[in-house]
């Protein structure tokens, strides 16, 4: 099939098509235009904002690193002085001792703080002053922002130095918590919570604690020994079956029954 010849344009056709291919052109320009516009309306007018705000970002971040970076300074020059003030207390200079802990002990919150002061109050011990100390390490127990370990080995020293001024419901006030098998300071806060004990006149108590701190064996052997000692003289066997006082029902009472009456 023959294919018909194409129709050649006339000039009005021509000048159409020309007409239309520059009306796209001036469209595109016009959109290019208004796409300008707009974008510089929008940083004339969120410039500013945005502008700050990346600097405010890059501050923050900047003034993060840094104060990462003075933390880890001031800590380790905390433990370089704890290390010198240490060095002291073990040649016996406790002037040059507690020079070096004063600033490190007047800082709060943090662990080399509750160190200095705990040092400056065994130091205080060692002087031959035992009620300056006791208020030392009442201060660190009474500090919430101190770890909670040093807050109990304060308290634990504060009432071994007081014990024999302090009524016997305040020692108990302030030792059951860490009279509890499992807890780091058992053996020794139960100690003298058994004293108060007696002196409350609760010799059963007493003993049970006594014979629970002789039957841990996490207990220094000269602890265990006294304790058994002790649990002996308030009328309890001490053998590796006494009675804990965590211990419940028949087989715990068993051995408490075949025991002799406590004395009085």
């Amino acid at each position: 099939m023959a294919l018909r010849p194409t129709r050649p344009q006339t000039r009005a056709e021509q000048l159409a098509e020309k007409n239309a291919a520059q009306g796209d052109v001036f469209l595109r320009e016009v959109n290019d235009a208004l796409r300008e516009d707009e974008m510089l309306g929008a940083v004339k007018r969120y410039g500013k904002p945005v502008g700050a705000a990346v600097v405010a970002v890059l501050v923050g971040l900047g003034g993060w690193l840094w104060w990462g970076n003075h933390t880890e300074a001031v800590a380790a020059g905390r433990a370089e002085q704890l290390t010198i003030a240490l060095d002291a207390v073990e040649a016996g200079r406790a002037d040059l001792a507690t020079k070096t802990l004063d600033p490190i002990a007047a800082t709060d919150g943090t662990g080399s703080a509750a160190v200095a002061r705990l040092v400056e109050a065994g130091l205080l011990v060692q002087q031959g002053k035992p009620g300056d100390a006791a208020t030392r390490y009442a201060a660190v127990a009474a500090d919430a922002a101190t770890p909670k370990p040093y807050r109990d080995f304060a308290t634990l020293r504060e009432v071994a130095l007081r014990f024999d001024t302090m009524k016997p419901d305040d020692v108990a006030a302030k030792l059951k918590p860490l009279a509890a098998p499992g807890n780091p300071w058992f053996a020794s806060a139960g100690e003298l919570l058994g004293m108060a004990y007696i002196k409350q006149g609760h010799k059963d108590l007493a003993a049970a604690l006594f014979g629970a701190i002789a039957k841990d064996k996490d207990t220094p052997d000269s602890l265990r020994a006294r304790s058994r000692q002790i649990a002996a003289l308030l009328g309890f066997d001490p053998v590796d079956d006494i009675a804990t006082p965590t211990d419940q029902g028949p087989a715990a009472a068993a051995p408490a029954a075949a025991a002799p009456a406590p004395q009085q």
